[in-house]
């Protein structure tokens, strides 16, 4: 998978990206989900690109924010961007969600992405409803990784980090969270090549459920161990609650297709997205006729066949580089 294009809608906005100073008319501040990048606005320093996007937009009415590049030259952390957000949260009363690094593979590929500690958001904004990341730097390139702190939040609603490799302290800190308002948590765990090196064990204070008691979508993916987690899963307390499950994007067999059919019922979820998978035509029949007749829809699209290498199978996630 790809980052081929930037986001056009965004907590139910469309994407407005803040031009050049000139004379084009903006929109209500309220009316869009603004998005910063340095590159298009003319390839200026971000504290240059927030101080003409805080003297120009109402900032004080602005419901979401989307930052792509923060860099104007050459590769940087996005520390010093997001220092300069969270120091402004005060003028930020309405901001209900953010989006950090919408970033295209073109201008930087996923693992180089120089992310840093996000906790900050979650402390400075607690009305906030919806959180993105993307990225998590397994190049080793910035001052720090991506991490978090375990926090407690009473407004957040969805949580979503998209990574090729993401750091096993990042899944053991969301674990630790207390999220009660929390409905949507996708983590893209990835590979351990790329810096992914959370483990099943990792994931247990997730799949137990009570940290977040209004879970209704849980998406468990991207992952190199994709069977470990099915298997996990099949018997997670959490699963009774959910209204859609995604173990999508990983290197799911039919082994792990095996425990989902042999783990607690499904047939209550809306939706059960296990699209870039490497089940058999079997197995994948054998899915679809376990949840038919409670209605569910499955996602089995994009499916992989493994690389041979002297006599070896290699299977890949969507996502990694």
């Amino acid at each position: 998978m790809t980052f081929a294009d930037h986001f056009d809608t965004f907590h139910g906005l469309p994407v407005f990206t803040l031009p050049e100073p000139g004379g084009e008319a903006l929109p209500a501040a309220g009316d869009v989900a603004w998005r910063l990048d340095c590159f298009e606005a003319g390839e200026v320093p971000f504290p240059e690109l927030w101080r003409s996007f805080t003297e120009r937009v109402p900032s004080r009415e602005v419901r979401a924010l989307v930052v792509g590049p923060w860099w104007e030259d050459e590769y940087s952390e996005l520390r010093p961007a997001l220092e300069l957000i969270v120091a402004d949260a005060a003028r930020l009363p309405a901001l209900r969600a953010l989006f950090l690094a919408d970033v295209t593979s073109e201008e930087c590929e996923i693992s180089w992405l120089q992310l840093t500690d996000i906790t900050p958001v979650l402390e400075h904004f607690p009305l906030l409803e919806e959180l993105g990341v993307r990225g998590g730097d397994s190049q080793g390139l910035g001052e720090e990784p991506l991490s978090l702190r375990p926090v407690r939040h009473d407004a957040l609603r969805v949580l979503r980090f998209e990574s090729g490799g993401l750091p096993g302290q990042v899944v053991q800190a969301v674990g630790a969270c207390e999220l009660p308002a929390l409905e949507r948590l996708e983590l893209w765990l990835g590979t351990a090549a790329y810096g992914g090196d959370a483990t099943v064990a990792d994931l247990a204070p997730i799949l137990a459920g009570g940290r977040f008691p209004s879970l209704r979508h849980l998406g468990l993916q991207d992952s190199e161990s994709q069977d470990e987690i099915a298997a996990a899963v099949a018997s997670a307390p959490v699963v009774a609650r959910l209204e859609s499950l995604s173990l999508s994007m990983g290197t799911l067999t039919d082994a792990g297709g095996e425990a989902l059919l042999l783990g607690q019922p499904l047939t209550h979820l809306k939706r059960l997205d296990l699209h870039h998978h490497f089940l058999g035509d079997s197995m994948a029949d054998r899915i679809r006729a376990a949840l038919a007749d409670g209605g569910t829809e499955v996602d089995l699209s994009d499916r992989q066949v493994p690389h041979r290498w002297r006599d070896e199978e290699w299977r890949h996630v969507a996502v990694s580089e």
